[in-house]
């Protein structure tokens, strides 16, 4: 065995090990804990719901491990299995050029990929979320939405594919700072394109109807000075049980979207805090940070992918013998996606230090009680557990575990004058 591969496999067998190492950990601590409501939330979520979130968290865990075993077992059969290499070698023999090759191979190994998961996605989808009350895509629904999300995706992504292979081929050494300025560009259209044009695709928005909450809500908005392009309900509840509120956009084309599960579950305080959490990321610069951040982290990993794709072993290390742009692409891309587990922490750390500073900023200007009601409200009737191991939580939780959260949260609870008396 090549030493490039044997060090390809250890570091693949270190990312799954303490992946299932982490699951394992989170399975038997919410096992161990599911006859118990924490102190904190005895009052306000029954023992019934406590139980229903553990089964729910500890399903959905057994889940991440089959899941797991079929993208390590994909992953396996298209590089060393030598599913790639054929797929390669078959799109050759058609001669075509360089770049219109490169997007056939990759297009169709994108497209194999998603037919080899597609039972997982169902099995998620009909039996877990169904069995927890969750569930409300019906079989048409399902189909219609894959159909559109492929064509899409083929629309936006192969030429955008095929614009980062020529440049692989024509920008000499420094490829990858194109390949990455045209990734960000795309990246920040996108921004603006998607809640204009893409999501209504697949979902309804409609205004804002309720007019004593559009005023609360506008109200809200002046005190924290920001201009929104306008308040929406989207009809999330075609899919799915559960509830969220979200910003999108930016200029024109700035939104903010309520999930119609969630106005139907929380009282008008209780939106209105959420929402100044939401306008807590805005006004604390975390949309900007992050988006920093994703490009920081994709030119990095470009830079590597050209490092990796100049050295001589890297293709046969992955069971490539003929070296090429698109399979350095596809390859790294495969590989990066399977270790990413490796800089999962500091990622999460990150994004839980955002949630608790978007609290804050919501108990500033907002009623901070009616925030903490309207979070285990969300925990409950989401059956988000209450005790996740704390190891895993830190791992892959971007939102910190429900004690430490409502507890940071009345620490900063104090009145104003935008709360209500």
């Amino acid at each position: 065995m090549r030493e490039s591969t044997l060090i390809f496999l250890l570091l693949l067998s270190a990312a799954l090990a303490l992946q299932i190492w982490l699951a394992l950990r989170q399975l038997r601590h919410v096992r161990a804990h599911r006859e118990q409501v924490p102190p904190a939330f005895a009052a306000d979520i029954p023992l019934a719901a406590h139980r229903r979130a553990a089964d729910y968290t500890l399903e959905r865990t057994r889940f991440g491990l089959l899941a797991l075993a079929v993208d390590t077992l994909v992953l396996l059969g298209w590089t060393l299995g030598g599913g790639f290499a054929a797929l390669d070698a078959a799109w050759r023999g058609f001669g075509w050029g360089e770049t219109a090759t490169g997007v056939a191979v990759i297009g169709s190994a994108i497209a194999i990929g998603s037919l080899l998961v597609l039972p997982l996605k169902l099995w998620r989808v009909f039996v877990i979320e169904a069995r927890h009350g969750f569930n409300r895509t019906t079989p048409a629904l399902f189909a219609s939405d894959l159909v559109k999300g492929s064509l899409l995706g083929a629309a936006l992504g192969l030429p955008l594919l095929a614009l980062a292979l020529w440049l692989m081929a024509h920008g000499g050494q420094w490829w990858w700072v194109w390949v990455w300025a045209a990734w960000s560009g795309f990246q920040l259209l996108m921004l603006w394109v998607y809640p204009v044009f893409i999501a209504p695709l697949f979902n309804r928005f409609e205004p804002l109807a309720d007019q004593s909450l559009r005023a609360r809500v506008e109200a809200l908005l002046a005190r924290c000075g920001y201009a929104s392009g306008g308040l929406y309900v989207m009809d999330g509840s075609r899919r799915s049980g559960h509830g969220n509120a979200y910003f999108t956009g930016f200029g024109r084309a700035r939104r903010i979207v309520f999930f119609d599960t969630l106005l139907a579950t929380l009282d008008p305080d209780e939106i209105e805090a959420v929402l100044a959490h939401e306008l807590g990321h805005f006004k604390r610069r975390h949309i900007v940070s992050r988006i920093a951040l994703s490009l920081g982290l994709a030119l990095a990993g470009l830079g590597v992918c050209a490092w990796l794709i100049g050295q001589p072993g890297f293709f046969l290390a992955l069971g490539v013998p003929q070296p090429s742009t698109w399979a350095g692409l596809y390859l790294f891309l495969s590989v990066a996606g399977s270790l990413g587990i490796l800089l999962q922490p500091p990622l999460a750390w990150y994004s839980r230090r955002h949630e608790f500073e978007a609290d804050a900023y919501a108990a500033e200007v907002a009623d901070g009680g009616a925030l903490k009601r309207a979070l285990v409200r969300l925990y409950r009737d989401n059956a988000a557990t209450l005790t996740p191991d704390p190891l895993h939580s830190a791992v892959y939780d971007s939102h910190p575990p429900a004690p430490q959260r409502i507890a940071a949260l009345e620490r900063h609870t104090t009145p104003h004058a935008g709360a209500p008396a």
